[in-house]
């Protein structure tokens, strides 16, 4: 603007200079002069002003557009300056989930490796708990195959068992076998050839005759042997033989006594064993030395019961006991067979299950040996 108005005081022609080239003759040329020299200063404060106006609006001008300006830069500025606190609130979320996904993380695994390792003390218990009773039951198999051996095996036509056959000795010299009852029951046999107060008479040998029906039974059960009792042939024998053995008067007891046999969880001991340390001092006892807990009947009961673990020992008679363990005698040799331990002729198992049920029957008549 100051270059424009030097160019335009440069261009604008001098006013009032005129130098006179020869004199005035009068006074009319005087006023002439006077009035060229006003109109010069007119012109003169005329352009000033017109240059000063110029001025005026350019510097208005240029603050105008130099404030607009700097308006979009602090608007531009302003908008780089939200999207970067976006974008630092954006990151710190970001963050702030990486670091809870982080503990979550940590924590899971804290959780996963502790669960690990109780999951593996449970399998390691549980594994040494299935490997001592594995081991017990190795154990008490073989000792049982070798009685089975001993006692069962060994007895055919032409060499019986005179263990198993109290008939064929002398009666001064008549034992009753031991059956083999699990879970520390002392079972054993219960006829006896003559009784003590009888005087002995020559052994007669007994005529045996195979029954057509029971021997079928039997031959169907032996394909494929269970203990499940819907099967004609241990049907039969549960009703007419194990079912009125176990037939006590008091009928709740005496159900859970043939539960505790089929299941194979009884326990039968000698009362005198009860001084011993192992035997539980808290354990209830029900009926006692002088009464017997099946029968109600005030007898000597020389010895006590309890069923599986429960802790609960319960006396019983020697009529009692004798009837218990036939039944537990049955249910070992039918066992036996179960697992395959019996190397025999069909007919001869067949022979020793009429046998064990002739104890069974005798021993629900009341027939026991004196040494019970």
């Amino acid at each position: 603007s100051q270059a424009n108005f030097e160019e335009d005081s440069q261009n604008q022609p001098a006013v009032g200079h005129w130098k006179t080239l020869m004199p005035s003759k009068g006074s009319k040329e005087e006023p002439e002069t006077g009035c060229q020299d006003a109109r010069g200063v007119d012109e003169t404060q005329s352009t000033e002003q017109l240059n000063v106006s110029r001025l005026r609006s350019s510097s208005v001008e240029i603050r105008e557009k130099g404030s607009e300006f700097l308006k979009e830069e602090l608007h531009k500025a302003q908008k780089e300056l939200k999207l970067k606190d976006k974008e630092c609130e954006r990151l710190s979320k970001v963050r702030e989930q990486l670091e809870q996904e982080l503990e979550e993380l940590t924590a899971s695994l804290f959780e996963e490796a502790h669960k690990m390792v109780r999951e593996a003390n449970t399998k390691q218990a549980a594994s040494e708990k299935q490997l001592r009773e594995a081991r017990g039951k190795i154990d008490m198999l073989q000792a049982e195959v070798t009685a089975l051996k001993t006692l069962v095996i060994t007895s055919t036509p032409s060499s019986p068992n005179r263990e198993l056959h109290p008939q064929l000795q002398s009666p001064s010299k008549a034992v009753f076998r031991k059956g083999h009852g699990r879970n520390k029951s002392t079972s054993s046999a219960m006829v006896s050839a003559a009784s003590q107060n009888v005087t002995p008479e020559p052994v007669s040998h007994e005529c045996k005759e195979v029954d057509s029906i029971l021997f079928a039974e039997f031959q169907a059960w032996k394909e494929s042997p269970t203990l499940d009792k819907s099967c004609s042939f241990l049907d039969r024998i549960y009703r007419e033989d194990v079912g009125p053995c176990l037939d006590f008067t008091k009928q709740e007891l005496s159900e859970l006594v043939r539960v505790a046999v089929e299941q194979n969880t009884l326990t039968i001991e000698p009362v005198a064993s009860q001084t011993l340390p192992v035997v539980k001092v808290s354990a209830e006892e029900c009926g006692g030395p002088k009464k017997c807990a099946l029968s109600g009947l005030p007898r000597t009961c020389k010895h006590r019961i309890m069923l599986g673990d429960s802790g609960n020992y319960y006396y019983i008679s020697p009529s009692c006991r004798a009837r218990i363990t036939a039944v537990c005698n049955f249910f070992t040799y039918i066992r036996y067979i179960q697992q395959g331990l019996v190397r025999q002729d069909v007919e001869l198992m067949y022979w020793e299950v009429m046998r064990l049920r002739r104890e069974m029957s005798l021993a629900k008549l009341g027939f026991y040996p004196s040494e019970m």
